[in-house]
């Protein structure tokens, strides 16, 4: 049993506390990882505020990079020493996804088997089955992806956002959208996913990438991310500027990185014909869009959801972190404040404003 300090949500929109929790040595099928770096991610404050659940008290933390220390009976996909990004995608190899032959989308991922505690015994509800704003957590070792690329510590910080936030923006224009060389990309929505889609249209060899949102330091971002175009819809109309940026047809492929009705029929009306429409803003429950059937059949083209950027960690966490080594990623760039565990609570207010993409504790 570990002793460890960790940031806990202890109950419903309180302010989360660092306190000490017991973290067990694996048993089968798990792996103890020593934290090295977690982003502050906007899902953990969704916790805080009792958005996910009411199984109080939650482990806060997902976003991570680690070193594994030990590996429970059976485990042989990574190994004491290993660098990790941990992922809460553990592919089952048994549902009917996986079947498929498309476990990105797996139904059945797994976590830990054993609870983290309180000191007292309380059981822990670690967020994304991670929780990972611990100096240690318990996984389930396919939430493990080994990295064996050359790093320095300081860029521990950066591949360790591909744990959530920048891999579903990434993933949602290389997976989910699956954008081709040429083909122009609107981005609707510029926090750390959107930016992240921004990045992943460039890299994905998009020519025309405009960014939309009514902040304009976050358009200034976007731009640095690799948007060619950017437009406050504060201003004016996004629809009418995207189609006059593509020759008046509308982008081949647009984002919407936010989830309100008012976003969504923007990127449904931005798109051409034959277009496509991927939600990764996470609408909040209860959210509704009227949808006219003469022009979902008249445009054509598909609306689909990213879960997770359909990304299969141990097929894209590798290649990202090749591009980032290749200078093709801007993995730094996402990295705006490194913090303590202790500063949790003033990352959350930070994090409001919009003025960072990503606060990241550094353990």
């Amino acid at each position: 049993m570990h002793k460890v300090k960790a940031v806990v949500s202890l109950a419903k929109d309180q302010p989360v506390e660092v306190v000490t929790i017991n973290v067990p040595d694996p048993i089968k099928g798990e792996a103890l990882v020593k934290v090295l770096t977690c982003g502050v991610c906007q899902t953990d404050h969704h916790y805080v505020q009792g958005g996910v659940g009411n199984d109080y008290p939650y482990l806060l933390g997902h976003e991570s990079a680690g070193i594994v220390e030990a590996v429970g009976e059976g485990v042989t996909n990574v190994a004491p020493g290993d660098l990790v990004i941990l992922n809460w995608r553990a592919v089952c190899g048994e549902c009917r996804a996986c079947k498929k032959g498309k476990p990105q989308y797996c139904f059945a991922t797994h976590n830990a088997t054993q609870k983290m505690t309180l000191e007292d015994g309380t059981e822990l509800s670690p967020a994304l089955g991670i929780g990972s704003f611990a100096e240690k957590t318990l996984v389930a070792a396919g939430q493990c992806t080994k990295i064996d690329a050359e790093l320095t510590e300081d860029q521990y910080a950066a591949i360790g956002l591909l744990g959530c936030g920048v891999t579903a923006g990434l993933g949602a224009v290389l997976n989910t959208g699956e954008v081709a060389r040429g083909e122009s990309v609107a981005v609707i929505g510029c926090g750390g996913v959107g930016t992240a889609a921004v990045a992943g249209a460039k890299l994905g060899g998009a020519t025309t990438i405009i960014a939309v949102d009514i902040d304009d330091d976050k358009l200034a971002r976007a731009k640095e991310h690799g948007a060619t175009h950017v437009i406050n819809s504060k201003n004016q109309d996004p629809v009418a500027a995207i189609r006059d940026l593509t020759e008046g047809f509308g982008a081949d492929l647009v984002i919407d990185a936010v989830g309100v009705e008012a976003t969504f029929k923007q990127a449904f009306e931005a798109r051409d014909l034959a277009g496509r429409v991927v939600l990764v803003g996470v609408p909040a429950p209860g959210t509704t869009w009227e949808a006219p059937l003469d022009e979902v059949f008249g445009r054509g083209g598909s609306i689909k959801s990213a879960w997770y950027g359909d990304t299969l960690p141990s097929r894209d966490f590798p290649m990202f972190v090749q591009h980032y080594q290749l200078g093709n990623l801007d993995l730094d760039g996402f990295v705006s404040e490194r913090i303590s565990l202790e500063q949790v609570n003033e990352a959350f207010e930070t994090m409001k404003t919009g003025k960072v993409l990503r606060s990241v504790v550094e353990l």
